[in-house]
């Protein structure tokens, strides 16, 4: 299974793999170029550390960085006994390093520390090439950077040592980044015919659908979240069909038809008043507008 799979919903615009990630919240530009580090610093586990982790937007102090002490190295049993397996006979050799920078990785992936994640999670792919665990979190920590072109060597790399589609709607996503509609197509086919879970399918779907809007389709995209159920009422919605009522929303506001758009919105109002813009997007919207009725006259007597 997925160590720390996140969802692809939002497509933010393409880098070459070298510059920096992008703020989530605006999934268009706000790019900031800054020196990259390779030398591996543990990170340090402390309460303090496991606030919950600041917007991107918010200031943060120049001086706020981990004590470099060292990191647990405790794994879980099922990712060490993977590892040993990729490394074979050299395991006895790299289990004290590697198990320490994989222990390092996967706490700065949890933490949302994407950059330290990715920084250390490289050495770990240069030691233990054929280890699924660690070609997957180092592929999410550099897509949760915007690394679009440097992730992608990691997704495939993981679709073929295990065989899976679970990350083909990350990998759709990156393609879609970057301009390649075909490849998001393919991709989609490929994950239609690998029967995934319903939540990995819906993913893969949303990303194809902003692909087909993106070129132009915005009727095209809509039919086929339509055609899915996506715009259904479901009386105990999951996460996914909230997600799905969003990019609806969002498609049908820019396909003209507001008063779809709304509905849809406050749908998801009603379920999580907090989810993702929803607040802001009913504001632009504004009021419903009523349609007003000419009085009846009286009828004339025949």
């Amino acid at each position: 299974g997925s160590v720390a799979r996140r969802g692809a919903s939002t497509v933010r615009d393409g880098t070459d793999g070298h510059g920096a990630g992008t703020d989530e919240d605006t999934p268009e530009g706000r790019r900031q170029r800054r020196t990259r580090t390779d030398a591996f610093e543990p990170e340090r586990w402390e309460e303090a550390d496991r606030r919950p982790p600041r917007r991107s937007s918010e200031p943060r102090s120049p001086s706020h960085r981990p004590v470099p002490v060292a990191a647990p190295a405790d794994l879980p049993a099922d990712i060490a006994n993977e590892l040993a397996s990729a490394a074979g006979p050299d395991w006895s050799t790299l289990r004290p390093r590697v198990s320490e920078r994989m222990a390092a990785g996967i706490g700065a992936y949890e933490r949302e520390r994407y950059r330290d994640a990715s920084r250390i999670l490289k050495t770990v792919v240069d030691a233990v090439p054929n280890a699924p665990s660690v070609r997957e979190l180092v592929a999410l920590s550099q897509y949760q950077l915007g690394f679009w072109k440097a992730a992608l060597p990691n997704l495939e790399a993981f679709a073929a040592l295990t065989g899976s589609v679970d990350m083909h709607p990350v990998r759709m996503d990156c393609h879609r980044a970057l301009g390649r509609p075909k490849k998001v197509e393919a991709l989609w086919d490929e994950l239609r015919r690998g029967s995934p879970d319903p939540e990995v399918l819906t993913e893969g779907r949303l990303v194809l659908a902003g692909t087909r809007a993106d070129n132009g389709d915005l009727t095209g995209a809509i039919d086929l979240l339509l055609e899915a159920g996506a715009g259904r009422l479901v009386r105990n919605p999951a996460e996914r069909h909230l997600r799905q009522w969003y990019v609806l929303a969002d498609l049908t506001e820019r396909s003209g038809d507001l008063p779809r758009a709304r509905e849809l919105f406050l749908r998801i109002a009603a379920v999580d008043p907090d989810a993702y813009d929803v607040a802001d997007r009913l504001e632009s919207l504004g009021p419903p507008t009523r349609s007003r009725r000419r009085p009846k006259g009286p009828r004339r007597a025949h």
